[in-house]
């Protein structure tokens, strides 16, 4: 990628930061730049994600993430279920340096493009397990579980539920506000808020449906 090209897309990220008013520094930029150059370069191989378009990386990933970020300011202790490339995980783990965040996929060649992410970018906060998320156990549990267009709710709250903390809640990126998938949701949890996103510069539908256990 050209000087031109890189300075290009760091105005387009900075300016998409500015819209959703996020208080990230010049270095958590060029961190995301980093990621997301080495996902184009990983992207190449192992194939991570369908978009091959530096600017619809910024837009579609990054941004996209950046949309959803202020729901977990509080969080501490985060897991990303279905993480694929690293997101939202590896965008919220650069933009809150004092969160846990941990990532899991079953496929073993994105797992190892997050952990040489993580490595490349020196991000001490971030853990990346390998394997099915119902077949993972922890012995800190999850205050916030979260996936971007993993699964179903349904199946999302039964293969991760054992993993989230008392109190804790599930924080799920859709794009359409997924109605039909909110009735089947499993019996014990309930619906808190679903809440619509505007991603800078797109025009797609986005919310996060935030899910607790259901008062006893």
């Amino acid at each position: 990628m050209s000087l031109q090209e890189s300075a290009v897309l760091k105005a387009m990220l900075q300016e998409g930061i500015q819209q959703l008013n996020l208080p990230l520094s010049n270095e958590q930029v060029d961190k995301m730049l980093a990621y997301l150059s080495l996902l184009s370069k990983w992207n190449s191989v192992y194939n991570l994600t369908a978009i091959r378009d530096p600017k619809e990386m910024v837009r579609q990933h990054v941004l996209d993430s950046l949309s959803a970020a202020p729901a977990f300011r509080e969080a501490k202790n985060v897991l990303d279920v279905g993480a694929g490339g690293g997101l939202p995980g590896m965008i919220l783990a650069i933009a809150y340096p004092d969160i846990k965040i941990a990532m899991i996929d079953t496929v073993s060649k994105k797992t190892a493009f997050l952990t040489q992410a993580k490595t490349e970018l020196g991000l001490g906060n971030v853990t990346v397990h390998t394997g099915r998320v119902e077949a993972l156990q922890v012995s800190d549990k999850f205050d916030v579980i979260t996936s971007r267009a993993f699964s179903e709710l349904c199946n999302f709250i039964n293969w991760s539920g054992h993993l989230l903390a008392d109190g804790g809640q599930f924080i799920a990126m859709k794009g359409v506000a997924p109605a039909q998938e909110i009735e089947r949701l499993p019996s014990g949890w309930q619906v808190t808020a679903v809440q619509p996103l505007t991603v800078p510069g797109l025009q797609a539908e986005r919310h996060l449906v935030f899910i607790n256990k259901t008062p006893l």
